[in-house]
């Protein structure tokens, strides 16, 4: 019984083979079974319809996932030349950065032809208003060595007044900003006359951003924006660097003397990159 089955299998697998493999060659044109098989392949011609449709899609199947997976490899290849772009601009705009630092050295260098430049890079913040030491990456290998009687003038990219150099090791130094209340400037107000002030830093008033500006002369005339620039008394910062401008006055009362409230030009909060002002030797 079991080998009569499996005898009827095997036919109908025969049978099935003759007839796939004949209409396969029935519905080629020239093929020697077109012409003799004409009647037969009208009565299979659906049986050819479902085969060749099944065959289009499978190969469209195909077609597809090769199309995709050379849409990934053009992908693949396109992030890698997004990501070398992307390196390019960075060191493009980290070169331009570079030039500007280089520009204003050059400026600066004109300026205090009496001093060499050290240029150096902040590398510490304070969380709010800069008025605690901040730490930049130039120290005594660069040249610069405080002492009790030895100190530098630090400014910015523009000439602006930021500090003072406090204290320094090999490899970086601390900066007094002038927002600090250990900070004093010999100053002039700029303006025919050259009435002079001190600048310095303020307790209560370097959380606003600002500084104090006292020993103002009775008979100077001192007016809301005048811009106060270093006088160059004191031995420490050469005349002339600009420190900021006046935002109010105190005409001062019971014989107190007149103060005012200073607004440095250089903004703490962003500040990046200073320049160290070292005297040359005479």
């Amino acid at each position: 019984m079991r080998g009569f089955f499996s005898n009827k299998v095997l036919l109908l697998v025969l049978v099935t083979l003759v007839l796939v493999t004949t209409v396969l060659f029935s519905s080629l044109p020239g093929s020697p079974l077109y012409e003799l098989t004409t009647p037969v392949s009208a009565a299979f011609q659906p049986v050819q319809k479902v085969f060749r449709t099944s065959w289009d899609s499978v190969s469209g199947l195909a077609k597809s996932i090769f199309d995709a997976e050379a849409v990934r490899r053009e992908n693949e290849q396109l992030k890698l030349q997004i990501a070398s772009l992307q390196n390019d601009v960075q060191r493009l705009e980290e070169n331009g950065r570079r030039w500007d630092e280089l520009k204003a050295a050059f400026q600066i260098k004109e300026t205090f032809s009496d001093y060499t430049i050290v240029g150096s890079q902040v590398m510490t913040r304070s969380a709010g208003p800069w008025f605690d030491l901040f730490r930049v990456d130039a120290g005594e290998r660069d040249g610069i060595s405080v002492t009790d009687t030895t100190s530098y003038p630090v400014v910015d990219s523009s000439m602006r007044l930021v500090g003072r150099v406090y204290s320094s090791d090999l490899v970086s130094s601390k900066i007094l900003p002038l927002l600090h209340q250990g900070s004093v400037v010999d100053a002039r107000i700029d303006r025919p006359g050259e009435y002079g002030a001190r600048v310095r830093g303020d307790l209560l008033l370097r959380e606003q951003g600002l500084c104090l500006v006292d020993r103002i002369p009775a008979d100077a005339t001192l007016e809301v924006g005048d811009s106060l620039l270093t006088s160059g008394d004191g031995g420490l910062y050469p005349a002339g660097i600009p420190i900021g401008t006046i935002v109010s006055i105190d005409e001062g009362k019971n014989g107190t003397g007149r103060t005012a409230t200073l607004k440095p030009y250089v903004d703490f909060d962003t500040l990046a990159y200073v320049f160290v002002l070292k005297a040359k030797p005479t």
